[in-house]
């Protein structure tokens, strides 16, 4: 690390956090947005909001929640909730992995709790799929205890306004960060949740990632980035690693008895439901991969290409419309396949390849 690094890096870790709470408190309760999960906070709403927002946008989020609590509005319906069911309710968020811990973490709140989450940090970190940024979220939004919730909206905030030039990816920095604000947070219930939700309000509505709106922000007397016009240089992100890609051939196969549907049994998704799929090759014919599979009398109709991007994986996806005599798979209806099959959106998509 150079002179002039080291020397930026001690400013920025002297930074006055203690002066962060009071107008960014009041900035929040005059302009926060009305959300679902803002009402009646309890551990479960909040936990669930949290697990959903991980990955997909507040105004996505909304109507998956408000789906979501009204067929499962109990940590009780959530661990006796059949799997399909489950994944149905997920479908179109991604992550199922996620959905499937959330139900493991239920599990283990009703055997082990009687319903009731623990309002105690190392409890909450022995569920499945509960971190760091979602202990904070539940024990402060929804007990109202003095404990962060760090998340990209957070970090982003707080790098500007210090103008810190650590990576954000570092697990140091965030665990600075996180003392930091619990040396700061206020002492009532009330304040500590507002505090939480108020930092990451910030982020979401005033300092975004691209337009930053500096001169309606309520940190801006405190801001070294905007003082010093290095607001789009912060906060420092880690080196994009390059995607992997996967070539695939897809089959939407049409029989008497309906679609052709089966579970993955490995890779990405596996567990899932999916029309049937092949990772393959330049070369790889489709006739040779449905004859493997033992479909009988096909004809492919048509073929169309998709693409689905994941965290770390590309896929360059060939569908294929089949008609076929028989499949040795299970089969649905287009209408149970909307209804009732939980189906990820990269082969959702593919029911497009029916349509000429």
């Amino acid at each position: 690390m150079t002179d002039q690094k080291q020397e930026q890096l001690k400013r920025a870790e002297g930074f006055p956090f203690e002066r962060v709470p009071a107008p960014l408190i009041a900035w929040y309760r005059a302009n926060k947005r009305d959300l679902p999960w803002r009402v009646n906070p309890t551990p479960y709403r909040v936990w669930v909001s949290e697990i959903m927002l991980q990955q997909t946008r507040v105004e996505a989020a909304k109507e998956y929640y408000l789906r979501f609590l009204s067929a499962l509005p109990t940590v009780f319906d959530l661990a006796a909730c059949e799997e399909e069911k489950l994944l149905k309710l997920w479908e179109g968020l991604g992550y199922y992995s996620r959905v499937r811990n959330m139900q493991k973490a239920a599990k283990l709140v009703v055997e082990n709790y009687g319903g009731e989450f623990p309002a105690e940090e190392k409890a909450l970190k022995g569920l499945p799929g509960i971190g760091d940024y979602t202990v904070g979220a539940v024990l402060s939004i929804a007990f109202g205890l003095p404990y962060p919730a760090v998340d990209g909206n957070v970090l982003r905030v707080l790098s500007r306004v210090s103008e810190n030039p650590s990576d954000i990816s570092d697990t140091k920095y965030r665990e600075f960060l996180r003392e930091k604000l619990r040396a700061v947070y206020p002492q009532d219930r009330q304040g500590c949740s507002d505090f939480t939700q108020a930092l990451m309000e910030l982020g979401a509505l005033i300092c975004k990632p691209a337009v930053i709106e500096c001169s309606v922000c309520p940190l801006k007397e405190l801001c070294s980035a905007r003082k010093n016009g290095t607001q789009k240089e912060y906060p420092v992100m880690p080196e994009k690693k390059g995607k992997r890609e996967e070539s695939l051939f897809v089959f939407v196969i049409e029989t008497e008895k309906g679609i052709a549907i089966r579970k993955r049994e490995a890779g990405v998704l596996k567990g899932m439901n999916e029309f049937p799929s092949a990772v393959v090759k330049e070369g790889d014919l489709p006739e040779e991969t449905l004859k493997e599979w033992g479909v009988s009398a096909f004809n492919i109709v048509r073929q169309k290409k998709y693409t689905h991007i994941f965290t770390h994986i590309r896929w360059n996806m060939t569908c294929f419309f089949v008609r076929a005599e028989d499949a040795p798979f299970a089969a649905y209806s287009r209408e149970e396949i909307e209804r009732e099959v939980a189906l990820p959106t990269a082969f959702k998509q593919c029911l497009g390849v029916m349509i000429d």
